[in-house]
């Protein structure tokens, strides 16, 4: 009895009569192909299938109607997918749409109203002009009223007659009262009496000067109209300071060891005023060469506030000017062709004082530039407590500036390792001089330079909130330090005085002691 053969190994068979390698090498290899593979080879040689293999009862009856059955449900499945998906598009299309259409309605509603309020404002001088013609016209009107009307000419010669008449009586009845008033004699004895007492009074009053005060120091500068005295009385130096013009040229005062009060009377002489310099952007050239003693006495924190940055402000105005001109000076140097031996030896000067190296022209230009007027501010107040630290008293010593060769003064609270100073300065200006040439050549301070070069590059701009980020390396607290340079330009209105400068000098007013 013959044993029934699957459709597999018939195609097998068929393979083995045709002598096929493909299929022999692979059942050599042991590698098991599928039916589907078998055909595929079997066709690829040309090799007729019979029917009778393809024909399968399970295959007809039961494989493929479960395979239409799946392919249908998966079809159901896509056009279900496909349908919800275009449901949601025509909800989100919607959604679009009808906030196309609100918004386009709200814009037609407020164009409305703008033109509206247009066609109202066009009312408003149509409606001036016919009030103005109609008053002007009722104006008109009534003064021709007035000069078509037939006045009496007696009538009106007796009005001005008597005008006259009235105003000449009144006169003389005033000059009257006047004269009798000048003529009061009741004055001279008083004045007799006046004149027997005065040369007593003024005898005693040299015997008293004579036994109390041995000597009275004064001190007098006098220069065109303009006189500044300083007398004492009770104290042995007691300096009070007088201008009383109004428009000084430029004032340097000098170790004179002046009281607040004197200074900020001085302020007032001249209307030396911070507000008027915030709306003005200009301020006077008053030139202190040392901060009061006595300003920490001060019990307003304000008025001390503001008297330090009075003292402070016009100095480094006068250094930024100052280094902006050579700036300029520089600028047309470099476009020259050939220099001067006097220029030569101002541009090697300039190279040593912001160290320079190799004579390089462009880093000296990159160095020399402004320093922000906030920033310098801020910085004094911070380092020199608004003028009151002993620093700023003794050495005037604005910014705070170690030094350990130069003259300086030892802090209280300065570690046993370190040796460092508290540079020392003969004036204020110095000070201030001295800082700006640190931000302008030290290494620590590079990243200053090159954020105020890019402003510069962009037409920007030098401004101290811009730039206090790079001044990290200036104090040991590093971005804390930045931090109080932010509050206090921000809480004291500093960056009002960015772009302040000096009243154009003609003369120079030199107090000497």
């Amino acid at each position: 009895m013959k044993k029934k053969l699957s459709y597999r190994d018939k195609l097998l068979e068929l393979a083995y009569i045709y002598n096929v390698k493909e299929i022999h090498e692979y059942t050599k290899r042991r590698k098991n192909l599928t039916t589907g593979q078998i055909e595929l080879i079997l066709k690829k040689n040309k090799i007729i299938i019979p029917k009778d293999f393809k024909t399968s009862f399970l295959k007809e009856n039961f494989t493929k109607p479960i395979s239409r059955l799946k392919t249908n449900i998966i079809q159901y499945k896509e056009e279900k997918v496909k349908e919800k998906n275009r449901f949601f598009r025509r909800v989100e299309n919607y959604k679009y749409d009808t906030t196309r259409k609100f918004n386009h309605g709200v814009i037609n509603v407020w164009r409305g109203l703008g033109t509206i309020g247009f066609n109202f404002l066009n009312v408003i001088p149509k409606l001036g002009t016919t009030i103005t013609q109609f008053f002007g016209k009722l104006f008109t009107d009534v003064f021709n009223s007035i000069y078509n009307q037939q006045i009496d000419q007696k009538s009106a010669r007796n009005v001005i007659i008597g005008f006259f008449v009235v105003a000449g009586v009144t006169t003389a009845i005033i000059a009257g009262i006047n004269a009798y008033n000048k003529f009061d004699f009741s004055e001279k004895p008083l004045e007799t009496k006046k004149t027997e007492s005065e040369p007593k009074k003024k005898i005693k009053k040299p015997e008293v000067k004579v036994k109390k005060e041995t000597k009275k120091p004064e001190v007098k500068v006098k220069k065109e109209t303009k006189k500044l005295e300083v007398k004492d009385k009770k104290e042995p130096i007691k300096p009070e300071l007088k201008v009383k013009r109004n428009n000084v040229a430029e004032v340097i005062l000098p170790d004179l060891n002046l009281k607040t009060e004197t200074v900020i009377q001085l302020f007032k002489d001249v209307n030396y005023d911070l507000r008027t310099v915030r709306n003005e952007k200009l301020v006077k050239p008053i030139y202190f060469t040392q901060f009061p003693r006595d300003l920490d006495n001060l019990q307003s924190v304000q008025l001390k506030k503001e008297t330090f940055l009075k003292i402070v402000l016009p100095l480094v105005v006068a250094e930024n000017e100052k280094i902006l001109d050579d700036r300029e000076k520089l600028k047309n140097l470099l476009e020259k062709k050939f220099t001067s031996d006097a220029e030569k030896q101002w541009l090697r000067q300039k190279l040593l004082e912001y160290k320079v190296k190799k004579g390089d022209l462009k880093e000296l230009l990159f160095r020399m530039d402004m320093i922000p007027v906030s920033i310098a501010l801020a910085q004094a107040a911070k380092e020199s407590g608004w003028g009151t630290s002993r620093f700023a008293l003794e050495g005037n010593a604005i910014f705070g500036q170690w030094t350990w060769d130069g003259q300086g003064i030892a802090p209280l609270k300065r570690d046993g390792d370190k040796n460092h100073k508290i540079l020392k300065f003969p004036i204020l200006r110095a000070s201030v001089k001295a800082y700006k040439n640190n931000l302008n050549t030290h290494k620590s301070y590079s990243k200053f330079r090159e954020k105020r070069q890019q402003l510069r590059s962009k037409n920007k701009n030098i401004t101290g909130l811009a730039l206090t980020e790079t001044l990290k390396n200036y104090a040991q607290t590093g971005s804390e330090y930045t931090k109080i340079l932010n509050q206090i330009i921000t809480q004291n209105r500093l960056s009002d005085f960015e772009l302040v400068k000096l009243v154009n000098s003609v003369k120079q007013i030199e107090l000497n002691s």
